[in-house]
């Protein structure tokens, strides 16, 4: 793997806490990718993050569509986002990043922060907007601009846009893998860990696809019930970090300890919150036939080559939560009105051609949808820096 086109650290001068910022690759001279806030969070994982997004990008490559692939990037910042001092800590970082983000770096929302608190945070430190760098590349930009700030006032049932495009991709790579394999939806158990933005909207679109949900893992514990628990309801009383008001719990629902969504009796386990949550210990105990990587890499590698030992599939997060950012870009670019059904019928349509194409490849190439995956990417990269630079 070639070194990154940039690596830093950045020390915050008031709490000495430290910030990362990696782009792995430039096309057109500007690279996509979130920034998460988190305790523990290194230079290494943000490197890995970075390369991620370089081959998420390329997988969404349509010769034809408006929206052109950028390169691969991403932050990070060693801080727990409920510390008092968090928020102060992430504008200083935006403001010591501000070269960058004016410049070639296109970032928003990741584990840990909201869009919501990244805008301000943006805003605060002097910026115009966190995916300014892109602007350049917009043949109209107010019109672009106003598209995208539509597409991000809608709401659907009271949810946002934004925050359901990627649940809708993550559901739909569940639903592409239950029909090559001709299992039904109807009595599919699904366990989910986090119900934040990602997993919250994943829940809400398996749940009505016909799918049971029968435990859901947050950070006090995990919710299990097997005849399925009731998710609007459970989506109702989540706090700003996916975190569920247990009061609105019935009787039979169960509260077990928070490791136990890991062996609960399900067919598809999605984990939706941190990194590096399934290790080479814990991967003994799960039973479900697919693992839907809706967290970024929330599976290790020798922990996936176990479980793929086992017979259970992992569908990789370098697909599976790739919706998010294309769905910014497909409406920047114009390629999508802001129209909610608009988005959900082409993030449906994308996402079932791309997790077709990879489950194809594996089963061709004799190997992992990761490794699959990832293939489709390198076959695409020499394409786009042809094209594009």
């Amino acid at each position: 793997m070639a070194a990154p086109l940039l690596s830093l650290t950045w020390t915050d001068p008031v709490t000495g806490r430290r910030g990362f910022l990696v782009v792995d690759r430039l096309v057109r001279g500007v690279s996509s990718g979130g920034l998460r806030m988190r305790p523990g969070c290194t230079l290494d994982e943000v490197a890995e993050l970075a390369r991620g997004m370089t081959l998420k990008e390329a997988l969404h490559y349509n010769p034809d569509g408006r929206y052109v692939p950028l390169g691969g990037a991403k932050g990070g910042i060693d801080c727990d986002p409920r510390d008092p001092e968090a928020y102060g800590v992430l504008v200083r970082y935006l403001e010591a990043t501000r070269p960058y983000i004016e410049s070639f770096w296109t970032t928003g929302e990741d584990l840990g922060l909201t869009q919501d608190t990244v805008d301000r945070a943006a805003e605060e430190a002097g910026l115009v907007s966190s995916v300014q760098a892109v602007y350049r590349l917009l043949d109209d930009e107010e019109s672009a601009r106003q598209r995208l700030r539509d597409a991000f006032g809608i709401e659907v049932d009271g949810i946002g846009l934004d925050e359901l495009v990627g649940g809708c991709g993550v559901a739909e790579s569940v639903l592409t893998a239950l029909d090559r394999a001709n299992v039904p939806y109807a009595g599919t158990r699904v366990c989910l860990q986090g119900l934040g933005t990602m997993g919250g909207a994943t829940a809400r679109f398996l749940d009505r696809a016909g799918l049971k949900i029968v435990a859901v893992a947050d950070i006090k514990g995990t919710i299990a019930n097997p005849d399925g628990l009731p998710v609007e309801s459970l989506l109702s009383a989540r706090d700003a970090h996916g975190t569920v008001d247990r009061s609105v719990l019935r009787a039979e629902d169960r509260e077990l300890p928070g490791d136990a969504w890991l062996s609960v009796d399900a067919d598809v386990l999605v984990p939706a919150a941190i990194s590096y949550a399934i290790d080479t210990g814990n991967q003994a105990g799960i039973t479900a036939r697919w693992i839907v990587e809706a967290a970024n890499m929330p599976v290790v590698a020798a922990a996936e080559e176990l479980l793929t030992r086992r017979g259970v599939t992992v569908l990789p997060d370098v697909v599976v939560n790739s919706a998010t950012n294309a769905w910014w870009w497909w409406t920047l670019f114009g390629d999508i009105e802001a129209d909610a059904d608009q988005a959900f019928s082409h993030v449906r349509r994308s996402m079932r051609a791309l997790v077709s194409e990879v489950l194809e490849r594996a089963q061709t190439d004799g190997t992992t949808p990761r490794a699959a995956a990832h293939a489709l990417a390198a076959d695409r990269l020499p394409t786009i820096a042809r094209r594009y630079g």
